[in-house]
């Protein structure tokens, strides 16, 4: 299980990965955006910080992202839909960016998160 911070920075989210950034990747990359924006500020609660665990097999308290739609590579990443929060029905759909798959080696069919 992996825990991220994400970071709100004038205006927008980021999340804090400087392995990738050393690995040349851009800030911009780590931008959170098309939905995934909206799911951190309902998770921060008015906070500019939030911690989120993170796994691909269900975990104690997760709710589930799951796929929905593969992006054509140029767009890479692909959309997913939060079905629950905190186990209350929200069927949030966001983009998440091919950031992921270097979180994960791989896009996931399936991404379970908690808020620590």
């Amino acid at each position: 299980m992996d825990q991220h911070k994400f970071l709100r920075e004038g205006g927008g989210w980021y999340i804090d990965l400087p392995e990738y950034l050393e690995q040349g990747g851009s800030k911009g990359d780590l931008a959170m955006v098309a939905g995934a924006d909206t799911m951190l500020d309902i998770m921060a609660e008015g906070e500019s910080t939030v911690e989120i665990q993170l796994d691909t097999h269900p975990f104690d308290g997760a709710d589930l992202l799951e796929l929905v739609e593969v992006c054509d590579p140029v767009v890479g990443g692909g959309y997913y839909v939060l079905h629950t929060y905190n186990s209350k029905p929200i069927n949030h759909r966001m983009w998440l960016c091919a950031v992921t798959n270097f979180v994960f080696g791989h896009l996931p069919e399936s991404i379970y998160i908690k808020k620590v």
